[in-house]
């Protein structure tokens, strides 16, 4: 049986979605992730760079590299709970819906990961 794209219910071979409400849904996650994907790609570009470079200057100073690495793990994670754009191929494998919640999962975890050094930045180098 073919799966509805948004919600992953089983549908008839004629169909693309179960109902209305998921076309709709679809619709919007399509015309969101057009009108902000770039705005996403930059900020995910400058924030997976500078992970690098903040471990490359905690090597130096660590007091600066160790904040940067922090920030910027934190503004990728809200960057990805705020614009959850998984991948075509786990769309394909997942649907949309259980895409965008594994993808807001992930940016959860990229923020609090980012928190967590965050405070252990306040308290070990600010001393």
């Amino acid at each position: 049986m073919k799966k509805c794209d948004y919600c992953g219910k089983e549908i008839s071979y004629m169909e693309q979605y179960c109902d209305e409400s998921c076309q709709k849904n679809a619709l919007k996650y399509y015309e969101m992730q057009e009108k902000y994907t770039k705005i996403f790609s930059i900020i995910n570009s400058v924030c997976v760079f500078a992970i690098p470079v903040g471990l490359f200057i905690f090597s130096f100073r660590n007091d600066v590299g160790f904040s940067l690495m922090s920030f910027a793990l934190a503004i990728l994670g809200i960057t990805v709970m705020i614009l959850p754009f998984p991948v075509e191929n786990m769309i394909s494998s997942m649907k949309i819906k259980k895409a965008i919640k594994i993808t807001r999962i992930i940016g959860a975890v990229l923020l609090l990961l980012g928190i967590v050094l965050i405070v252990i930045d306040f308290l070990i180098f600010l001393k």
